[in-house]
């Protein structure tokens, strides 16, 4: 790393490693920080764009009501899908010009397939190509279950670049890598092209630390409380080993962050991370260094300890601790899944608000 001093710790990052971060959220406020810091991507899903609207609502309100006097047979769920494809294409300009730069390498904003689909590769496949469609610096988000490895393949197979998500694990990380490896080959051997792809795969390290604690409130395990920090980073680390070591082409991407370790020990890793806006703030007014930790090990007694008292801990760190036909039973699995349900209902009871406006009972 060199001694170059940025606008800001991401910033430095930024400059003095070959370590990126994304703006966690489509908003154009937040992702316009983003990039002024260094950012070179960005994503959304039902619940960020949910957290979006919020914030603007002033500004999409008047467009919503106008798609739904527009399509005048549409349900919520059309119009929901139909403004957060335009909140993400208005977000993906910003990024345009860092994806022209960079030949599609970076200047990405991810987009999410409907985590109802979760079971159903058909589906999840159709829609990402609808995505793929809408704008040319997208990575197509979707959940590693069993169905979702396969459709990361197919998808592979047509050109799209996909960012793998609801994965936690090594496991699934390693399952998302040779999916994509499959999918290239088979693209590459007919002659088509794959210089502009740039498949990513996501590791949430604060929901594996997340599953863990759960687990250890429900079977009332004690352990060291620090210890819960570390086994995210523990399993993202593990997969960048093995991703480097085997040449993989698909990216590592860190998400879910808890604490500056989610940030501080990929520094120096050929790795994204999606921070949120508020995390981002914070790391760039703390004096947490900005020096080279990716190849620093976590404590073997650490890892040792989480192994001995949980055996999910397990399955997430070995590579062969779970198959792809058990990924959609693993706990962090399940309540992300729900979670990401859930914000689309939420969403969906926004939309269904506007579309249904409350009657006045005083005002008839």
């Amino acid at each position: 790393m060199s001694d170059t001093k940025g606008k800001s710790p991401l910033h430095t990052m930024t400059l003095t490693s070959p370590t990126e971060f994304w703006n966690d959220s489509c908003s154009v406020s937040e992702l316009t920080y983003a990039i002024e810091n260094g950012a070179t991507g960005g994503t959304s899903n039902p619940i960020i764009v949910g957290q979006v609207l919020k914030k603007e609502m002033d500004q999409w309100r008047p467009r919503i009501v106008e798609l739904i006097a527009q399509n005048p047979t549409a349900s919520e769920d059309v119009v929901a899908w139909k403004i957060m494809e335009e909140i993400t294409v208005n977000a993906a300009k910003l990024l345009r010009p860092i994806y022209d730069k960079n030949k599609g390498r970076n200047g990405r904003l991810s987009i999410q397939t409907n985590a109802q689909n979760y079971r159903n590769a058909k589906a999840m496949v159709e829609q990402a190509l609808h995505f793929n469609s809408l704008y040319p610096n997208n990575n197509i988000k979707l959940p590693v279950t069993r169905a979702g490895v396969e459709a990361i393949e197919e998808l592979s197979y047509q050109g799209v670049s996909v960012n793998a998500t609801v994965s936690f694990t090594v496991p699934q990380s390693i399952a998302v890598a040779e999916a994509v490896e499959r999918g290239m080959e088979r693209r590459k051997k007919e002659g088509k092209d794959i210089s502009t792809m740039s498949p990513i795969c996501t590791v949430m390290v604060g929901r594996l630390d997340d599953w863990l604690k759960v687990i250890a409130n429900k079977k009332n395990i004690i352990t060291e409380p620090g210890y819960f920090e570390w086994a995210g980073v523990a399993a993202a680390k593990k997969a960048y080993k093995l991703f480097r070591e085997r040449g993989y082409r698909t990216r590592i991407l860190n998400a879910a962050f808890r604490n500056h370790y989610h940030w501080s020990e990929f520094i120096g890793g050929e790795v994204s991370m999606t921070i949120p806006a508020d995390w981002q703030k914070k790391f760039n007014a703390s004096d947490v260094a900005v020096k080279n930790r990716i190849d620093d090990p976590v404590d073997p007694a650490i890892i040792a300890e989480l192994e001995k008292k949980f055996p999910d801990f397990v399955r997430a760190y070995d590579e062969k601790g779970m198959k792809p036909e058990e990924f959609d039973n693993y706990g962090a699995v399940r309540r992300t899944l729900l979670s990401f349900i859930g914000g689309y209902a939420d969403l969906l009871a926004v939309i269904r608000g506007i579309m249904i406006a409350d009657p006045d009972v005083k005002g008839e």
